[in-house]
């Protein structure tokens, strides 16, 4: 039993919490535009898009883009790590730029559906002003509270919090400082690089004929070929179907390896009925004394066997669930979110349970048989 509850549980607990991030992903990718694209050049490490990539987007490709046939606005974004000084206390976080003008301001908001929780949001003519996520205005990282009004220094210089935004599903948007775009070009010394541009199309329905086109474009000013850009183009789409391909090759290997557990916890069970066979040798032969058949005793073996893979199985699944729920928790203290959530399957819960009955009844199919076709009076003589 140890090895089917074992299996169960991480099948269990695993994949809840996986359908649960699938979910959360998911939902934060759907909550996109559908006409909004994002290119980038390829990165070279882990972090935000585009902030890791050595040779920067330029204002040759924004103009390339943005003459491209159906596309509506092409925004080029910075996301930049900076120095944070409050209270005397020092940390480093992402920064981002607002852009200048109000339509592409408002893509900004829109696309990743930004508000204020409290002041205001940035706009685009401010100046010595930013715009805090979430989490500033709630973690202890400065020992003292950040708060509209209060100004933080960013690289050396001040700026005044005129916002804080609301809480988002998006961690990396409740730890990012927005500014205007010349503020923050003047105080990172940026001329004529970005790191991404995020493009809105005139027609939704016409967005990988737009995408086709804007590679087709990159590529010949680039002078490269088909799959050796130095770019890429990515749609809401296609990153929706990259994080669920993950997710579910992560979901895979784990019921692999928990097939693995399942597989032993069946051999023990085998085992375990074979003694039981060799220590009941006289109970058998009673009750084949008495009349029973040798169906009757296999039925009686398989049905034991059976109750040893459920009782593992629902053993299993209880431990499994309580051990997502515990896990989701601490993971979204820890993170100060709600990213991470347990989805509770019924169909999984009783498709484990069930399934562990089954793999008892197959494991014990040899051992039933070997003492349904005890001799009576061998049996007998124990």
């Amino acid at each position: 039993m140890l090895g089917i509850f074992i299996g169960i549980a991480a099948v269990v607990s695993l994949i809840s919490l996986g359908s649960g991030l699938q979910q959360a992903v998911t939902g934060q990718l759907g909550s996109l535009s559908v006409d909004k694209l994002t290119i980038q050049n390829k990165g070279t490490g882990l972090g935000p898009p585009g902030s890791t990539v050595v040779e920067k987007l330029n204002e040759n490709d924004v103009k390339i883009v943005e003459d491209v046939r159906g596309v509506g606005l092409a925004v080029p974004r910075l996301i930049r790590i900076t120095k944070a000084e409050y209270n005397e206390a020092v940390s480093f976080t992402y920064a981002t730029n607002l852009p200048e003008e109000q339509k592409a301001a408002q893509l900004v908001y829109d696309s990743f559906d930004i508000k204020a929780g409290e002041g205001r949001l940035l706009k685009p003519e401010d100046e010595g002003k930013i715009l805090i996520g979430y989490d500033f205005g709630r973690t202890k990282q400065f020992e003292k509270d950040l708060g509209v009004g209060k100004k933080i220094k960013l690289n050396g210089k001040d700026f005044e919090i005129v916002g804080i935004m609301k809480k988002s599903g998006n961690f990396q948007l409740n730890n990012i400082i927005i500014m205007p775009s010349k503020d923050m070009e003047n105080l990172l010394d940026i001329k004529n690089e970005w790191d991404l541009i995020v493009v809105q199309v005139q027609d939704k329905n016409q967005i990988d004929e737009v995408s086709a086109s804007i590679e087709d474009a990159l590529r010949k000013d680039r002078n490269e070929k088909i799959g050796e850009e130095t770019f890429s183009v990515e749609t809401p789409v296609q990153a929706l179907g990259a994080v669920n391909t993950i997710l579910n090759t992560i979901n895979a290997i784990i019921v692999g390896i928990a097939a693995i557990s399942l597989l032993v916890g069946g051999v023990g069970i085998a085992n375990t009925m074979y003694t039981s066979v060799i220590e009941r040798k006289k109970e058998i032969g009673v009750m084949k004394a008495v009349g029973a058949t040798n169906r009757d005793i296999l039925f009686v073996f398989i049905i034991e066997s059976g109750l040893l893979g459920l009782a593992g199985g629902i053993i299993g699944a209880l431990l499994g669930l309580g051990g997502a729920i515990g896990i989701s928790n601490a993971a979204n203290s820890a993170l100060g979110s709600d990213l991470l959530k347990v989805m509770i399957s019924y169909p999984l819960l009783l498709g484990s349970v069930g399934f562990s009955f089954f793999l008892g009844i197959i494991f014990g199919v040899l051992p039933a048989m070997q003492a349904s076709r005890l001799n009576p009076v061998e049996a007998l003589r124990g």
